[in-house]
């Protein structure tokens, strides 16, 4: 595709998302920003929160990732909506009733000081790197459709992406967000279904032949259940997927921001079932593209690019079909990954102005709306940075990377809330920081000596709920004495 017309594409679409951006930030104050005025209708949260969830990485990896994994990521989507379940029913009734802005305050109520800033301070690592590692692909693959031709370098690119993302979040905060992601959301999927369409199109199948095609392919099983060691091993995906959700969707401050902005906790319970099994269907879509994309491959003689992540974007935007494919792509990938990065800004935003700086509690509304506001330029600041680091490593095999991650940054927060809201013993707090240190380091040390240690044995994203464990029975060891 030309580079122009790429550039355009991309204009165009934040044309309307500035759009959307000004008319919700209106008459914008703190309380818009960090929970939306708790006046947001349930349904438009729930179509929202596809966006939110289905990041660049998605767009891009996903369809890869079929070569090595068949659809076996539909096994641990099956526990998303598993534990979206646990998060409408369990966490949102208690969110709801202590009445709370960053969600993290609940372990500064249930524990301690401490406990509350190991938390805040392990969602923040946890979402910079997992937002930086989401828009680095992102920026990744712009860099070689739009800034190389043009000569550009990619610290150029890094900087428009962060500033864009900045922009279109700096005044509405949640209230913005969830009209911006909705639009976002409309964008990803009519562009996931088209290209489905026309990659069909290209094949010269019909509705019946492409499903027979897909089903026949050896690329389309789903479960896997014969082989405990493989990492596509059924309940360790099942598992897995259900941990991580509650983990990175009900324990983090970015979409839970979002979640308490209903008006009350029964639209909240009713948007998030609802949003967990649309971005099911979502992700199903995403894998039937994968095998469709390798189908056509394989009948035009095109090379398989080493990297997945590659795939999508080669065919996409080559000249192997109609432009509108390309079109289609583009708005897709900057719809899917800056719903991402914009909800991550805010939410760091949020928590590290809530938590760990504690400015909701000291000041006027005019303190702390300039303490947010600079905050805010600090955020997109940092992540811009994280990227770059990243780019100098050099490595593009993201989705794997962010699961990866979160089985070790969300894995201490996701034992504290257990403990917490499973047991009603109070701890020392002052040790709990160590705690969520030493679990995370002894995961890795497992991790690495797997396979010698327990008889051939690989750990997949099941290593969360292991870290989880490991915190919850650090914190049996901190345990007050009744007479303390």
């Amino acid at each position: 595709m030309n580079p122009l017309f790429i550039l355009l594409t991309i204009v165009a679409y934040f044309a309307a998302l500035f759009g959307i951006s000004w008319l919700t930030s209106r008459k914008a104050d703190n309380q818009s920003f960090f929970v939306g005025n708790r006046k947001s209708s349930w349904y438009v949260v729930a179509f929202a929160m596809i966006g939110s969830a289905i990041s660049g990485v998605t767009f891009v990896s996903v369809p890869g990732m079929v070569a090595g994994n068949s659809f076996a990521y539909l096994q641990m989507a099956l526990g998303f909506v598993a534990g979206q379940f646990i998060i409408a029913f369990v966490l949102i009734p208690l969110f709801y009733k202590m009445n709370l802005t960053s969600i993290y305050e609940y372990l500064s109520n249930r524990f301690g000081i401490a406990s509350y800033k190991t938390g805040a301070w392990f969602f923040f690592i946890s979402k910079m790197l997992g937002a930086a590692v989401r828009l680095y692909l992102v920026c990744f693959v712009l860099q070689s459709l739009v800034f190389e031709p043009f000569h550009l370098p990619f610290l150029l690119n890094v900087a428009v992406s962060m500033a864009l993302t900045w922009l279109y979040t700096y005044r509405g905060g949640v209230k913005t967000l969830i009209w911006t992601d909705s639009f976002k959301t409309l964008c990803l999927i009519v562009s996931v279904v088209m290209c489905i369409y026309y990659i069909a199109s290209g094949l010269g199948f019909n509705f019946g032949e492409m499903w027979a095609a897909i089903n026949a392919h050896d690329y389309s099983q789903i479960f896997f259940f014969d082989d405990i060691n493989d990492k596509r091993y059924f309940f360790k995906q099942f598992l897995a997927g259900a941990f991580t959700v509650i983990a990175m969707t009900g324990l983090d401050q970015d979409f839970m921001q979002k979640h308490l902005s209903c008006k009350n906790p029964k639209d909240s319970q009713k948007n998030i079932i609802t949003s967990g099994l649309l971005q099911f269907g979502v992700i199903y879509l995403f894998l039937l593209l994968g095998v469709l994309l390798y189908i056509f491959a394989a009948s035009n003689h095109v090379a398989v690019p080493e990297q997945s992540d590659d795939l999508f974007p080669l065919l996409a935007t080559g000249s192997y079909f109609p432009v509108v494919v390309g079109v289609l792509f583009i708005v897709g990938l900057i719809a899917a990954a800056y719903a991402a990065a914009g909800s991550a800004l805010t939410s760091l935003t949020t928590s590290f102005t809530v938590d760990i700086l504690q400015s909701a509690k000291q000041g006027t509304e005019a303190q702390i709306a300039s303490r947010r506001k600079k905050v805010h330029v600090g955020m997109a600041v940092l992540m811009g940075i994280v990227i770059v680091v990243i780019n100098l490593l050099n490595n593009t095999s993201v989705i794997n990377a962010v699961y990866v991650l979160a089985s070790y940054t969300y894995g201490p927060i996701l034992g504290m809330f257990a403990f917490g809201i499973f047991t009603k013993w109070t701890v020392k707090d002052k040790y709990l920081p160590l705690v969520a240190l030493l679990s995370p380091a002894l995961c890795l040390l497992i991790d690495l000596n797997s396979e010698t240690w327990l008889n051939g044995y690989k750990f997949s994203y099941e290593l969360l709920i292991m870290n989880a464990a490991f915190t919850f029975i650090g914190l049996l060891c901190l345990i007050k004495s009744q007479k303390s």
